[in-house]
């Protein structure tokens, strides 16, 4: 039994040994290995610059929409009644997602075996497209068919993870990893922000946008086109972004010498051609990652709609700006928790206990938001406000902790297969969120409705 554990692999495998094997000529990754070699242990402030960028440029999408949801599908006149326009919602917020879970897995591969450079650049010019398509929507069908193709386009997320780890020595891997979640947590929070800003700027800034302009047309185009701009500089910079992937393969020579290794220094050396479903370590992340996900969306859809729905429906009756200002705070915190805090939460809890005690204080405070309908004023923005962001700090808290572990558990040829089997299955129950979120979220909103209106005439009684 203890001589087979030694051979066996962790559960969590330590991070590699420095490399020994050769180095090839003409290969990125060794060059890029040489690199990391050269700097003495210090961060890589360039790389993660651009990691936090196009991480943030590829993430805007996909909650802006949501203040001007409501909205837009209203205009669209899809809905035969009010009641009816949540339901639509539901399913154009859902399309995103669905696309994504239809080509993640794919991306993931291409990654694998062209690199990480060529599917970042591809991923942030179908943003630029597609984003602004969908904000020149005039009909539902126009809204949806875009949201989907950006989705199955958007292949980002998979080959950005694995970026993030490897362009970072092994001290730092927990610094790359969480910002990616910051940078894509950011997005999630100023995506919503500059849709609530910046939807149908005819109407709320007069002065500055006239009705004869294209806004007054397209009353959603303005926030996606803010998006879309900022994607193509940030394509322009992914020039100079260094490429990860080694392109070569093992010599006989090499898999000989490798066999001489110690069994643990080996287990990280050899070529691996296991299956990942085989990976028990990397498997056990799946099942928290994609219910979270799942949570996070249906959060971020329901706090938008139940925001702005009417107090006689549960609501707060707030509008996109409102809402928007909330987000925004959210996202503020979000940045300073990462940058100032998240670092000593790691070192000293590590990623398991960190999320475990995070997911725990989530159901707390998740718990307080239906009694929110009962204040009003200074209370009801302090309550709101703080459990926002409490609720944003601890959500990257999870996500951090789970991609680290995922990560750590993977070799560097199957890291972006990895990250893109994870993004296919946690995009499916993102799917699923929104339609489900704006479905049961009305009728609990019914409900609460029918129990305030109970309340108010108990007391007119009394």
């Amino acid at each position: 039994m203890d001589g087979s554990s030694e051979e066996a692999a962790p559960l969590l495998p330590p991070p590699p040994p420095p490399p020994a094997a050769t180095t090839a000529e003409g290969c990125p990754g060794c060059a890029h290995e040489r690199r990391k070699a050269s700097r003495g242990g210090r961060i890589p402030y360039m790389e993660l610059f651009f990691v936090a960028v196009t991480t943030l440029a590829s993430s805007l999408p996909i909650t802006c929409l949501f203040p001007f949801l409501y909205f837009m599908v209203r205009d669209l006149g899809v809905a035969q009644r009010e009641e009816d326009i949540g339901y639509y919602a539901g399913f154009l917020g859902a399309s995103y997602m669905v696309g994504r879970s239809f080509a993640a897995i794919f991306w993931g591969v291409v990654a694998d075996r062209i690199g990480r450079k060529p599917v970042i650049m591809f991923s942030i010019l179908s943003v630029v497209i597609f984003n602004t398509l969908f904000g020149l929507s005039k009909t539902y069908w126009m809204a949806i068919t875009t949201r989907f193709v950006l989705g199955a386009l958007n292949g980002l997320l998979a080959p950005i993870k694995a970026y993030s780890i490897e362009v970072c020595q092994t001290q730092h891997q927990a610094l790359g990893l969480s910002i990616v979640s910051t940078a894509w947590g950011l997005g999630l929070v100023i995506g919503p922000a500059l849709g609530g800003y910046l939807a149908q700027p005819v109407e709320k800034y007069p002065h500055v946008f006239s009705k004869e302009s294209v806004f007054e047309r397209f009353p959603y185009l303005l926030p996606c086109l803010g998006v879309s701009l900022f994607a193509a500089a940030v394509l322009i910079s992914c020039i100079w972004l260094p490429e990860t992937m080694h392109r070569h393969k093992f010599t006989e020579k090499d898999i000989n010498r490798i066999r001489e290794l110690p069994s643990q220094q080996a287990y990280w050396d050899s070529p691996r051609n296991e299956s990942l479903f085989q990976n028990w370590p990397w498997m056990s992340t799946m099942i928290p990652y994609c219910f979270f996900g799942l949570h996070d969306t249906a959060y971020s859809e329901i706090l938008s709609m139940w925001a702005v729905s009417g107090r006689k429906y549960g609501g707060l009756s707030f509008s996109s700006d409102d809402i928007g200002e909330v987000l925004a705070v959210a996202g503020a915190s979000l940045l300073a928790y990462q940058l100032l805090i998240y670092h000593w939460v790691h070192k000293f809890l590590g990623p398991v206990i960190s999320l475990r005690i995070a997911s725990a204080l989530s159901v707390l405070i998740l718990a307080t938001y239906p009694f929110m309908t009962y204040l009003s004023g200074a209370k009801l923005s302090f309550a709101l406000y703080s459990a926002a962001m409490m609720k944003s700090v601890l959500a990257i808290t999870v996500s951090t902790g789970i991609c680290l572990l995922q990560n750590k558990a993977v070799y560097q040829e199957q890291r972006g297969t990895a990250n893109g089997i994870s993004t296919t299955a946690m995009s499916f129950f993102k799917a699923i969120a929104p339609v489900g979120a704006d479905s049961h979220g009305h009728k609990n909103v019914r409900t609460l409705s029918s129990f305030q209106w109970t309340d108010s005439l108990n007391d007119e009684t009394a």
